[in-house]
């Protein structure tokens, strides 16, 4: 009985053993193995089995990217502004035995290091350079991060600044140009708007000043035009007449009486010379007033050309004028 009982013990000793020396590793993570005090290998994802008494997990890994933020830190730009800048660093463990060995505390590390280049690449620039570079100090400390990081293991992937606070005299004096910036904007704005407005009504008056121009000058036209052939219809008619007159071997007593037809509209007024001839003058005295009366509407038609020639004359000064 106390052999089985001792050959049990140890069958439950080996048990023990082997059920808290098997170890599982996870996926993203990696255990640092040593031997005896001493760096033996890295496990990676899967089954493995220490050795007791001679092996340890040194320690366990997490190979996901990581991030970490670190507080506002105090940095003075190139023309002496403080400014307070927090950044945040993302970063992932490629090296599960530099990460080990290579530094005693990473992220202090890394937050220092952090600090340091901040300051070295603000101090070259001037506040409102820094305000708009957030870029480029980006890719410039990811760039000396990532280097600097790489003897102990780790990539740095991303670094972001989150905020940039001036003091707050300087804020205020920001906020007062902003509003003087837009201030001046929008008197721009207003300026060239009004400037449009005035262009495009001064031209719409000119265009329809010219519209009323070639307007009147049209009527006028058309108006001695009308005239002009009104009175060269006449004309032609009044030479047909005479013309069948002639053919027709007209009689004394008919030219007199087409004598005094024609007196009659000589007599309303407009006439400058009136011929009366006496009933005992000739044909010829008659042919000689039907002579006078012509050129009496030919005075008129001269007077009809030169007030058509008055009205050109007038359109044109008031075109002139207009323009």
């Amino acid at each position: 009985m106390f052999q089985m009982l001792i050959f049990f013990l140890f069958i439950l000793v080996i048990v023990f053993l082997i059920i808290f020396n098997v170890k599982i590793v996870p996926q993203s993570k990696a255990y640092v193995i040593e031997r005896l005090g001493a760096y033996l290998t890295t496990w990676e994802t899967g089954l493995n089995i220490l050795i007791p008494f001679l092996d340890r997990i040194s320690k366990r890994v997490s190979l996901k990217e990581q991030v970490v933020d670190f507080p506002p830190q105090p940095v003075i730009t190139k023309d002496n502004v403080t400014i307070q800048i927090d950044s945040v660093v993302y970063y992932q463990i490629t090296d599960p035995k530099l990460y080990t060995y290579g530094v005693e505390n990473p992220i202090n590390a890394i937050e220092n290091l952090t600090a340091t280049t901040l300051r070295n690449i603000i101090g070259e620039m001037e506040l409102d350079t820094t305000l708009t570079s957030r870029d480029t100090i980006n890719t410039k400390m990811r760039a000396i991060l990532d280097e600097a990081t790489d003897p102990w293991g780790i990539k740095v992937n991303r670094v972001e600044l989150k905020n940039i606070l001036p003091p707050e005299e300087i804020q205020d004096a920001m906020e007062k140009q902003m509003k003087a910036e837009r201030g001046r904007r929008e008197s721009i704005l207003r300026a060239e708007g009004q400037k449009k407005s005035a262009i495009l009504v001064a031209e719409g008056e000119k265009e329809a000043a010219i519209l009323r121009a070639e307007a009147k000058r049209e009527a006028y036209i058309r108006e001695a035009e009308g005239r002009a052939e009104a009175i060269l219809k006449t004309q032609k008619a009044k030479a047909e007449a005479i013309k069948m007159l002639n053919a027709a071997n007209t009689t004394k007593e008919v030219l007199s009486l087409k004598a005094m037809e024609t007196f009659e509209k000589v007599a309303d007024g407009k006439s400058t010379k009136i011929i009366i001839p006496s009933e005992l003058q000739s044909i010829a005295n008659i042919a000689t007033a039907f002579t006078e009366i012509t050129n009496t509407k030919e005075e008129n038609i001269n007077k009809d050309t030169e007030e058509k020639k008055e009205n050109e004359d007038k359109y044109t000064q008031e075109k002139n004028n207009n323009l």
